[in-house]
């Protein structure tokens, strides 16, 4: 049986009388990109924190790597890139990374040779002696990215991670998640740019409230929820309602119809009803959602507010 890199039953923290994540529960399995969505205020990042023993949760159970959440021997193995972090601006890139390998108790030998090689990845070989304070913010965001994985981790977080980077850098990022992957590393990715999370992830979870409420694997995107067009005569309330049985987020303009539908084949019985309903059905077309379009329909236009 394989041990979930992640796992959560339950887990709540509550600041005073405000509860920031109410019922975590999910599972993240080892090799894969697991991304994690939801508005501002929906307890990501506190339940990035919880998972990795910074903040202590008020109720529930957590494991990482199968062991119970801030267990130090599996932090060892646990890679972190937050959203807003303060590194060292007085350290030189080198220097910056040779001090959290010696956090990691990394050897001098192996420390050297694997900070050469991630300066290279992240394409910061000529500035390996320049101090971070000259560093731009997409630079910056390179050199963390190197700290999160100088101990080679089988769990990286990454919170933001192509947050002030240009298209190069955000190529370079999702290249480098690829190759974790294929690594056999897992990956809990927080981002809000829903179009690398769609290239990137192998499923991922909406948030809301500090609550799991929908769960998705991106590769069946083409089979599941798609948007339909529909240009119809005669269409009425009853007929609408009528159908809910397939679909949501029906919306009707004149002759314009709309609505979203769990399967692609349930399209022709969709017709054959609006047909024997006495609907004129001049044309039908489905169109894939994108993952924003998800996030939207799942979470709500107002954030879940």
């Amino acid at each position: 049986m394989t041990v979930a890199a992640i796992n959560t039953e339950g887990l709540k923290k509550n600041f005073g009388e405000r509860a920031a994540v109410k019922h975590l529960t999910l599972q993240v399995l080892q090799g894969e990109v697991f991304g994690f969505l939801g508005p501002n205020g929906a307890g990501k990042t506190t339940s990035i924190k919880m998972l990795l023993g910074l903040v202590r949760p008020t109720s529930g159970t957590a494991s990482l790597l199968g062991a119970p959440i801030g267990h130090r021997p599996t932090l060892a193995r646990v890679g972190f890139l937050p959203e807003h972090f303060r590194f060292q601006e007085w350290l030189t890139a080198r220097e910056f990374l040779t001090l959290h390998g010696e956090l990691f108790g990394m050897q001098a030998r192996d420390l050297k040779s694997r900070a050469e090689e991630l300066l290279e990845r992240v394409g910061l070989s000529d500035f390996r002696d320049k101090q971070l304070r000259t560093f731009s913010k997409g630079m910056l965001q390179r050199i963390g990215l190197a700290q999160a994985l100088l101990n080679r981790p089988a769990l990286v977080f990454l919170d933001e991670p192509t947050s002030g980077l240009d298209p190069v850098g955000r190529r370079l990022v999702r290249d480098i998640i690829h190759e974790l992957r294929e690594a056999g590393t897992c990956v809990f990715l927080n981002s809000h740019l829903l179009s690398e999370i769609e290239v990137t992830c192998d499923r991922v979870a909406f948030i809301r409230h500090g609550e799991v409420v929908r769960t998705l694997e991106l590769a069946a995107l083409d089979q599941d929820l798609s948007l339909v067009t529909i240009r119809a005569a005669g269409l009425t309330p009853e007929i609408l309602s009528g159908l809910e049985r397939w679909g949501g987020n029906i919306q009707a303009e004149g002759e314009r119809l709309t609505l979203t539908v769990q399967r692609e084949t349930d399209l022709p019985e969709i017709n054959r009803y609006l047909v024997t309903q006495g609907v004129e059905v001049f044309a039908m077309t489905p169109n894939r959602l994108s993952l924003e379009e998800i996030f939207i329909e799942t979470i709500g236009k107002d954030g879940g507010l």
